[in-house]
Parts: structure tokens; C-alpha cells; sequence
């Protein structure tokens, strides 16, 4: 049985038992930042449109490819930002397809001259679906002419939605920065074979600017990020370089991958790469995963002194 075959046997094999899933990720979580924290919501002041692609472990045949589009501003009136966040998560060539549509807001509070903290709210529409004409089972094979019988098996719904809610804050100031994150907080229902609640995610990452030379765009970030949902915990450690309008960043994630970073950015553009090599017991098999973003900011209005804006990695 060849593994095109194979996959999507065991996707349907996993809604046979009480398995929780587990969101996507990002490796340039700082280029999709709402997907990070809803807080994140209006950090730029100006329009912002942020868009990610990730193909994961593309060596094999079922690949995992996530697309994610987001647009956020502040608005003066609501003394916060605004955002929409859409996301689709596609396992082997449709056959399970995850689709998140967000919108968010985020409160800005200016403790002093130094400091700001922003809080964020998201409310999520998901939509989980399956292509069942892409499942086989042993009762539709013929010995001679391969799968041409109709299944006898008890096929699971081929939709299921429903609501999610997420929070987030965010401190920083000129020279560092931290966020909290809590995803799921109700732990939705996406079960399409009996019940299965998503796992609520907790996120907390942290960074600080260290620059190199004064009146150069040229500094150091070291950055952590550390997530946990249900059993499953994942640290990253990293380091970004930049200077002027290009980017560089290492990363280590757990024991499963090295990550490298290339990218270029401007006031209004930024466009960035990044490979996962894998260094579990999975290398040489997967080929790594590649991502690529791109971020657009538009003009606004003249800036507010009493706003400030976040420094922080872009990628």
C-alpha cells in the first residue's frame, strides 16, 4: 500500500480515539502577530496586512501547508487597535482542512513614560472539514483491480464548527518586551467523530533590543518563546541580527529542529524566509519545513506622542 494511500487511513484511524489536536506553528511568529497574541492587535499604529505560509515536512506525501492572512491598525476612538485574522490548515491535499476566522481587539494602557501594557480579546468562528472521497478501507479493495468497492465503514461528519475565545497582554517598552497568550479558552468542540475538545494553548515569549551602534539600524535580539498545549510543550530559543534593512536569525527548538532566518525590511515592506532543519529522529526524512511571510504597512496619520509603538523582531 503506497503512503498516498496509507495517510489518509490514518487520519480517519485517529477519530476512532480520544486524541486532542494541537494548533500549527509559525517559526516566524513575530511576522504573523496576532496568530501570536491577540494583543498584538494595533501594535503598529498604522495599517498593517501580514501574510504566512508554511509547508511542513514536504518530503512526505500527505504534507502539512498552513496559510494565514491578518490586517490590524489602532484606532484613536477605541483607544485600541482593531484586527481580522483567517487562517487554513491543509493535511494531505484536503482530505482535512482546519479554517479560523478571528476578529480582535486590543486595549492600550500607557503606565508611565517607559512603559505600556496592551490587552487583547479574540473571538474566533472555526470550521473543521473532511473529504471523505479521499479515505480508503480495506473492504472497497479487489484483489485484482485495486479499490473499486463502496465502503461498509460508519463515516464520521464531514463538517463541524463552532466558537472559540482567546486573550492575550503585552508589555514592553523601548528596550524590551514580554506577552502572555491564552488560546481556546472554552476548548471547542471539533470533533467529526464523536466528542474532541481542542486543548486550551498557553503562550508566554519575551525579547529585548540590544543595539550595536547608535544612530544605525543595527542590533541584537535575544528572543523566548515557550508554549504548552495539554502534553505537549515546545521552548524556542533564538537570536536575531539586523542591520539596516536586512535580518538574520537562529533558532533552536526543543530537540526537533534548528532554525535559520533570512530578510529584508523597510518602513512600509518586509519579506522574510526560514528553514527548519529537522534534528530529531525524523531528519532525512522530512525535509525540514519552509516558511515564507510577508508583511505590508500603509501610511496614517501623523503619530500621537502619547503612543508608542512596540520594538521587537519583525520575523
Amino acid at each position: 500500500m503506497n503512503s498516498r494511500v496509507l495517510f489518509p487511513i490514518l487520519v480517519f484511524t485517529v477519530f476512532l480515539f480520544d486524541l486532542k489536536a494541537q494548533d500549527p506553528q509559525f517559526t516566524q511568529f513575530y511576522a504573523n502577530p496576532l496568530y501570536l497574541n491577540p494583543a498584538f492587535a494595533g501594535t503598529a499604529r498604522c495599517p498593517r496586512i501580514s501574510m504566512n505560509y508554511r509547508n511542513q515536512w514536504p518530503n512526505l506525501s500527505g504534507r502539512y501547508v498552513t496559510y494565514s492572512f491578518s490586517g490590524d491598525l489602532h484606532v484613536d476612538a477605541l483607544a485600541g487597535g482593531l484586527g481580522i485574522l483567517v487562517t487554513t490548515d491543509d493535511q494531505a491535499h484536503g482530505t482535512l482542512k482546519t479554517t479560523n476566522a478571528s476578529l480582535v481587539y486590543s486595549y492600550q494602557a500607557v503606565i508611565n513614560r517607559e512603559f505600556s501594557l496592551k490587552f487583547g480579546l479574540q473571538a474566533t468562528y472555526m470550521q473543521k472539514s473532511l473529504d471523505v472521497q479521499n479515505l480508503h478501507f480495506g473492504d472497497m479493495i479487489d484483489a485484482r483491480r485495486g479499490f473499486v468497492w463502496n465502503t461498509r465503514e460508519a463515516l464520521p461528519s464531514q463538517n463541524k464548527s463552532n466558537a472559540d475565545f482567546s486573550v492575550g497582554v503585552l508589555g514592553y517598552s523601548k528596550n524590551y518586551f514580554f506577552g502572555f497568550a491564552a488560546h481556546h479558552l472554552n476548548q471547542p468542540d471539533e470533533g467529526l467523530l464523536g466528542s474532541s475538545k481542542l486543548p486550551a494553548k498557553f503562550t508566554v515569549h519575551a525579547g529585548a533590543i540590544i543595539t550595536l551602534e547608535k544612530g544605525n539600524e543595527s542590533y541584537l535580539s535575544p528572543n523566548i518563546l515557550f508554549q504548552s498545549q495539554q502534553k505537549f510543550n515546545q521552548l524556542n530559543l533564538g537570536l536575531y541580527y539586523v542591520k539596516g534593512p536586512f535580518v538574520a536569525g537562529l533558532w533552536y527548538r526543543n530537540a526537533d529542529a534548528v532554525i535559520a532566518l533570512i530578510g529584508i525590511k523597510n518602513d512600509n515592506f518586509q519579506a522574510g524566509y526560514s528553514y527548519d532543519v529537522t534534528v530529531s529522529k525524523l531528519a532525512g526524512n522530512t525535509a525540514g519545513a519552509h516558511e515564507i511571510s510577508i508583511q505590508i504597512k500603509f501610511e496614517c496619520k501623523t503619530k500621537r506622542k502619547k503612543y508608542r509603538t512596540i520594538s521587537c523582531p519583525s520575523f
